[in-house]
């Protein structure tokens, strides 16, 4: 989970667009984007030779940072789960922006005295979203579970890849993802739509993050747009953490599986995605990030004893395998 947001990206290096920003938290999520849609991870254009290009032992790392990547996503998630109880998932949130301001504030390091208002107009409201979009994952991960809650926001950049295509195959992969996300919200006694519904609208957040982190990259020179935003987005949860720490006084391991959460789940996905993307092909970056839909299920079932049925199971692998059929359908 995408900073913040538990939060997940692909990369757009074959997009021919020229801005290069930071990861979602995820989810972030992190969920698995098209290549051709998702936003780079990358502050500033690689001087590195082209991943496809790299040689086998260089790619073999990519591939195992990747996979470092998506466990720390959502096994931070789980570990910012167990504050429930004390912080809320208002609280975790809040600590999880002030930890992923932080790191991209650092590196990005905005000159924000040079931004004109047709450059924060993009900034505020990548904020607001950011903001929104970890909020509605994690009470969405309180109330129907890390698995569930991660696949449905996963839909926000699965949407975006199968909406912006005419091909027949993706159609039909965006009839096999309906098909899965029917199955997953039928009508049953034990079904919490309310939480349901929370994990949509952290698909609408993470499709709105996509097409505002283009924009901001194409106004804002490098990181610092998107840094900014996270800056902001921090500011915007300050009074919320001092309401919660007022309401409710934190325990010291509450603020501890909070900022562990932040870590895992904003650090250090971005960290390791800025290396991923200089050593594995942009497909390959994007096939991978798919499969964080299955991490979650599995991290929510061994770490925190989410057990999903086998019709949840079914609909989380027809999910992921549109994404995996519309990307390796692709030509180029």
């Amino acid at each position: 989970m995408r900073p913040a947001p538990a939060s997940r990206i692909a990369a757009a290096r074959s997009t021919g667009t020229a801005h290069r920003i930071p990861p979602t938290p995820a989810s972030d999520p992190g969920p698995g984007l098209d290549a051709d849609l998702g936003p780079s991870t990358s502050p500033s254009p690689s001087p590195d030779p082209d991943p496809d290009q790299q040689p086998t032992g260089r790619r073999f790392a990519g591939v195992a940072t990747m996979i470092g990547s998506g466990l720390s996503n959502q096994t931070g998630a789980a570990i910012g789960s167990h504050a429930f109880p004390v912080l809320g998932p208002v609280g975790v949130v809040a600590v999880r922006q002030y930890v992923a301001a932080i790191v991209l504030l650092t590196v990005g390091r905005p000159r924000l005295r040079s931004f004109t208002w047709w450059q924060w107009r993009p900034v505020m409201g990548l904020a607001v979203v950011f903001g929104t979009m970890n909020l509605s994952l994690y009470t969405a991960i309180d109330r129907i579970g890390l698995g569930l809650a991660v696949t449905l926001e996963f839909l926000g950049p699965l949407c975006i890849a199968l909406a912006t295509s005419r091909r027949r195959a993706d159609a039909c992969c965006a009839l096999i993802a309906a098909a899965a996300v029917v199955t997953l919200m039928r009508p049953r006694p034990s079904a919490d739509y309310l939480g349901m519904g929370l994990g949509l609208l952290a698909a609408v957040c993470w499709a709105s993050y996509i097409l505002l982190n283009r924009t901001v990259g194409r106004r804002v020179p490098g990181a610092q747009g998107s840094a900014a935003a996270a800056g902001l987005s921090a500011l915007m949860f300050l009074p919320v953490g001092i309401a919660v720490a007022v309401h409710q006084p934190p325990t010291a391991s509450a603020v501890a599986y909070a900022v562990t959460a932040g870590v895992l789940s904003s650090a250090v996905p971005y960290l390791a995605d800025l290396f991923t993307l200089r050593r594995v092909p942009a497909q390959a970056f994007g096939l991978f990030m798919s499969v964080n839909p299955v991490l979650a299920a599995l991290v929510g079932w061994v770490g925190l004893g989410q057990n999903l049925g086998w019709t949840e199971w079914t609909s989380i692998g027809a999910i992921v395998a549109a994404n995996t059929l519309s990307i390796l359908t692709r030509r180029g």
